[in-house]
């Protein structure tokens, strides 16, 4: 959610958003305790839910425990959903992302996986470039993290985790070819194909980004023999999945 990523624009001249610039300064300077008392002081600054909502996202960052790194990370979607206009519809795609990793922290697979979902839902909304595709590559990661915990609790949390997930033999084998690429390391096939698999939240849109990367790779033959055809059999299992 960070303001110099995202297109909606925020006025810098709020107080409470150049405390937080000063604060992810500090951040980059190795200054955590100084970062800490600055997003403290942007969060006592706020004046209505929009600011303490983006407070709130910095104040998330610097908790000691899971338990309020958890606390801080729900006032701030809290805030937003109070705000509830165009200021923070971006916001959402990491929020539940936000929510979701520090479920994972405190031991809670099922319900950081119900958030990357409500992720994956708002994924859209995020800006394109490099803020929308962390956000993408982070609720894939996710989403695979914590489906097979979900999966084992039960016929209805399943129906979240299949459509959103490449089939799980075909993963497997991608997986196997990206290996052998890496070993190599065949960075071509790699800076092709890589982007469109970390982003993959089973749209078809999506589905056709993935298959039409591996046949650029494909068509291209430039693997070895027994490459080329593990990989025209993933692609033909990815365009029926």
């Amino acid at each position: 959610m960070r303001a110099e990523e995202r297109n909606v624009p925020v006025d810098p001249e709020l107080p409470v958003v150049r405390l937080c610039v000063e604060g992810m300064q500090a951040e980059a300077e190795g200054r955590a305790a100084t970062a800490l008392d600055l997003f403290r002081r942007a969060w006592d600054t706020a004046t209505d839910d929009y600011e303490a909502c983006i407070a709130a996202h910095y104040l998330a960052r610097h908790q000691a425990s899971p338990e309020d790194t958890l606390r801080w990370n729900q006032e701030c979607l809290d805030r937003a959903d109070r705000v509830g206009d165009e200021r923070v519809r971006e916001f959402y795609p990491s929020l539940y992302v936000n929510m979701a990793h520090a479920c994972r922290q405190l031991g809670q697979p099922a319900l950081a996986h119900a958030y990357f979902v409500r992720a994956a839902d708002r994924v859209s909304e995020a800006s394109e470039g490099q803020y929308g595709d962390w956000n993408r590559f982070a609720i894939a990661e996710g989403l695979r993290g914590t489906a097979s915990a979900v999966a084992e609790a039960g016929d209805d949390a399943r129906s979240d985790v299949r459509p959103r997930l490449l089939d799980e033999g075909v993963d497997t084998r991608l997986q196997e070819l990206f290996a052998r690429w890496c070993a190599r390391p065949d960075l071509k096939a790699l800076g092709l194909t890589l982007p469109a698999y970390l982003g993959y939240l089973g749209t078809e849109e999506d589905r056709m980004r993935l298959r039409t990367a591996l046949h650029m790779v494909h068509a291209a033959r430039w693997l070895p023999e027994d490459e080329q055809a593990e990989l025209e059999a993933v692609i033909g299992a990815v365009g029926h999945g």
